[in-house]
């Protein structure tokens, strides 16, 4: 049985309690005292099992979903005050954010709330937050691709630095761009959010530099699912004298998925780069 199997064993029945009782206390006594906060890493097993289970149970019934749903959003309103980063607090935000994920793919009357309470998460002062809205992306993309895809198109068009950054470490899942169309799309999207980045007059701010990072390793994974067209866009991405630009181009060359699997490749970005 592995530890999301075995985590989900757990948490079923005691959102059965809540479902049938409201009673949150037995839910939140769990998760806290099992979010391993604080400390390096969260417990992210009891994480998803926490919105599998959430996502099962919704689909079940509706008004089911709308108990869980309030039961998510409360947890994922959890301010930094009251739930700072490291604290056991912050693993109930992290939790309830991949909640709302979950009822958002299951339950089509969810899935444009759940899209906006995610664009107000990628913005979260604390990177699990933020975190946990890119892992709620995912399963909106697995779900509805084509409604997410428009929708993550709208937070790089109009968005900020930090909307744009959850909207590209949501694309960046191998399992999700096995499918050409949706490999399409996410490299499309990051070509939309590096025009962004190119034109930018300001970049001295913490979330640019958020941003820029995600991008470091994002990219990558676009590339990988498309290494035809992705490899000819790192070649023009290479060949432009902007720094940011630049920077970014090498960390994903040096990401083992480029590096192993297509050497030849690499080391012909590089050679435009030098």
């Amino acid at each position: 049985m592995s530890k999301v199997e075995a985590s989900v064993r757990i948490i079923s029945p005691l959102l059965d309690v809540y479902i049938d009782t409201g009673d949150v206390d037995r839910v939140t006594a769990h998760l806290l005292s099992n979010s391993r906060l604080p400390g390096p890493r969260a417990n992210l097993e009891l994480s998803v099992a926490f919105a599998d289970t959430v996502g099962e149970h919704a689909r079940q019934d509706p008004g089911t979903g709308r108990r869980l749903w309030h039961l998510c959003v409360g947890f994922a309103n959890l301010s930094p005050d009251f739930a700072p980063a490291g604290d056991p607090g912050e693993f109930l935000a992290f939790c309830g954010i991949q909640g709302i994920g979950a009822i958002g793919a299951g339950l089509p009357e969810y899935f444009g709330r759940a899209l906006d309470h995610l664009r107000d998460a990628s913005e979260d002062q604390r990177w699990r937050a933020r975190e946990a809205a890119a892992i709620a992306v995912q399963r909106l993309l697995e779900s509805r691709p084509d409604e997410t895809l428009a929708a993550l198109e709208g937070w790089i068009e109009q968005g900020t630095w930090l909307e744009m950054r959850g909207a590209a470490a949501g694309l960046a899942e191998p399992a999700l761009l096995a499918d050409a169309k949706t490999a399409q799309s996410a490299l499309k999207l990051h070509r939309k959010i590096l025009v962004r980045v190119l034109t930018a007059g300001e970049r001295t701010t913490d979330e640019f530099r958020t941003l820029r990072q995600a991008l470091g390793y994002t990219l990558s994974v676009v590339i990988s699912a498309l290494p035809g067209d992705g490899f000819t866009y790192l070649r023009q991405l290479a060949a432009l004298d902007d720094p940011d630009i630049r920077w970014i181009v090498r960390e994903n060359l040096k990401k083992n998925r480029l590096a192993k699997k297509y050497p030849g490749e690499v080391e012909a970005v590089r050679t435009v780069l030098a």
